[in-house]
C-alpha cells in the first residue's frame, strides 16, 4: 500500500469526539442498565452485545470487552468513530425514555478497541487450509470483513483493487474530524495480520482481469467493489474550473494536499450525508463562506439532522428549495451558481431565479451504481444498479457473491 504524505489537507482537523480515559469510560460502563431484551443489539447492524462489553469495561476487563466487539464486527474500530449512533444504538437506548443522557456507547466502543490497536492483541488465527480460493473484487470494509472471516475458515483468500490504497471510503471518504486516512489504514493491516491475505491493488476488474479469469482461478467470487463515480449536473458551464465530484475531492483531500486558499466562497449541491460532511470540512478548511444547496426542505433533508446542527455551528449556510440550473463561468472557471426557487412539491416557481456566488463547488448529489461491471456474468441480476443477492449474499450466478453499497445503494461503514 502506498504510504501516505504528511501534509495532506485532513491533517488540520481535531477529533470532534473527544476519546474516553479510563476513569471516564469506568463510569460509563457503570451507568448501564446491561438490559437483558437490550434495544441496543438490535439497533446495531452487526448485533453486538453490547450490554456485554459493557459490563466487561466496568469489570475492567477491556481485553475481553475488545473481543465481544471483534467478534461481531472485525471494523469495531473504525465503526465505533464513524457509526452515526446518534440513530443507531445509542439512540435506541432505554434511558432515552427516562429523560436521562443514553449511554456513550460509541465513546465506550472506541476506549476498547483502541486499546485493542495500541496493546497489539490479536485474537483471531487463519483456520486449517481448505484447499479452496477465494477471489474478493474491491478493498473496502466489506470485502475486508469478508476476507478476514473466510481466513478465518482456511480458505485462501486474494483482494483485487484497481487502487493503490486499501480501505475504500473508510480510507478515502470518512470525514477527517470522525477519523483519518492514516487510522483506517491501521486497521487494514490489524486485519491483514491474520496472514494468508494476498494484495492485488492497481488492478481494474474486468478490464485488466476479466470476469471468467477469476471463475477458472478461484472456487468462488466475491464481489464488494462499492458505488461509482459521482455524479454530474447536464447544465450551462458544467465543465467549468472549480468544479468538482464531492467524494472525489474528499478524496484528495484525505489523501493529498488541496489549495483552498483563493477560495471564498463555496457551494455543496445536495442534502444527504456526504454534503454534510463536505461543507464541515470545507468550512474546516478555513474557507470563510460555505453554503449547502438543496432543492428540499431542512427538515427532510436524507443527511443527518445531528451532523448538520454542528454545521451550522460552523456557519455554513442553507439554501432551501433551491435548485441550481446553470454554474456562472468566467474565462472557464466557476464563479457562482444560478438556481430557482422551489415549491412544496419541488417544481420551479418561474421568476425566481438567483445566484450564489461560487469559487467552488462539489457536487453531493449521489453517486453511479457500478452493477453493470458484473453484468457479462451469466445468471448475474441488476436492479436499479444494484446486484441482487438472497439472504446469504449469494448472486443468481453460482460461485459468486455480493455485500455492501455494491448490493445496498451505499449506506453506513457498520452495514
Amino acid at each position: 500500500m502506498s504510504k501516505l504524505p504528511a501534509d495532506r489537507s485532513e491533517s488540520v482537523f481535531k477529533d470532534f469526539k473527544k476519546p474516553y480515559n479510563k476513569t471516564q469510560a469506568f463510569v460509563e460502563a457503570n451507568r448501564c442498565l446491561y438490559c437483558f431484551d437490550a434495544p441496543c443489539i438490535t439497533a446495531c447492524p452487526t448485533s453486538i452485545d453490547v450490554p456485554q462489553f459493557i459490563r466487561r469495561i466496568a469489570n475492567d476487563n477491556v481485553k475481553g470487552a475488545a473481543r465481544t466487539i471483534f467478534d461481531s464486527n472485525i471494523l469495531g474500530m473504525s465503526c465505533a468513530r464513524v457509526c452515526p449512533v446518534e440513530v443507531l444504538c445509542v439512540g435506541s437506548c432505554v434511558y432515552n425514555n427516562e429523560d436521562v443522557p443514553p449511554i456513550q456507547i460509541g465513546k465506550l466502543q472506541r476506549y476498547a478497541t483502541d486499546q485493542a490497536f495500541e496493546k497489539g492483541w490479536h485474537f483471531y488465527e487463519a483456520g486449517a487450509d481448505t484447499g479452496k480460493k477465494v477471489a474478493l473484487v474491491g478493498g473496502g470494509p466489506a470485502s475486508l470483513s469478508a476476507a478476514h472471516r473466510l481466513r478465518r475458515y482456511g480458505h485462501s483468500v486474494t483482494i483485487f483493487d484497481r487502487a493503490n490504497t486499501l480501505g475504500g471510503l473508510n480510507t478515502t471518504g470518512v470525514a477527517p474530524y470522525k477519523m483519518k486516512a492514516d487510522k483506517a489504514l491501521e486497521e487494514v493491516e490489524w486485519i491483514l495480520s491474520i496472514g494468508g491475505i494476498e494484495i492485488r491493488t492497481g488492478v481494474d476488474i474486468p478490464t485488466d482481469h476479466s470476469w471468467e479469469q477469476l471463475q477458472a482461478d478461484f472456487d468462488a467470487i466475491f464481489i464488494g467493489f462499492g458505488l461509482g463515480n459521482d455524479s454530474y449536473m447536464d447544465v450551462p458551464n458544467s465543465d467549468a474550473k472549480g468544479i468538482f465530484g464531492a467524494v472525489d475531492y474528499i478524496a484528495n483531500m484525505k489523501l493529498e494536499n488541496v489549495d483552498v486558499s483563493d477560495v471564498q466562497d463555496a457551494v455543496v449541491i445536495g442534502g444527504g450525508n456526504t454534503a454534510v460532511d463536505a461543507v464541515r470540512e470545507l468550512a474546516g478548511l478555513g474557507i470563510p463562506n460555505v453554503y449547502m444547496v438543496y432543492r428540499g426542505d431542512e427538515e427532510k433533508m436524507s443527511g443527518y439532522a445531528h451532523e448538520w446542527v454542528e454545521a451550522k455551528k460552523e456557519n455554513v449556510l442553507g439554501y432551501w428549495r433551491s435548485q441550481p440550473v446553470a454554474f456562472i463561468a468566467e474565462k472557464g472557471r466557476v464563479i457562482g451558481v444560478t438556481c430557482l426557487e422551489m415549491d412544496e412539491n419541488k417544481k420551479p416557481i418561474p421568476g425566481s431565479e438567483f445566484a450564489i456566488g461560487a469559487d467552488l463547488v462539489l457536487l453531493a448529489i449521489g453517486q453511479g451504481k457500478q452493477g453493470a461491471l458484473a453484468s457479462s456474468l451469466s445468471g448475474l441480476e441488476i436492479e436499479w444498479g444494484k446486484i441482487v443477492v438472497d439472504a446469504n449474499g449469494a448472486t443468481g450466478c453460482e460461485g459468486v457473491f455480493a455485500g455492501g453499497d455494491c448490493i445496498n445503494g451505499g449506506k453506513e461503514v457498520v452495514n
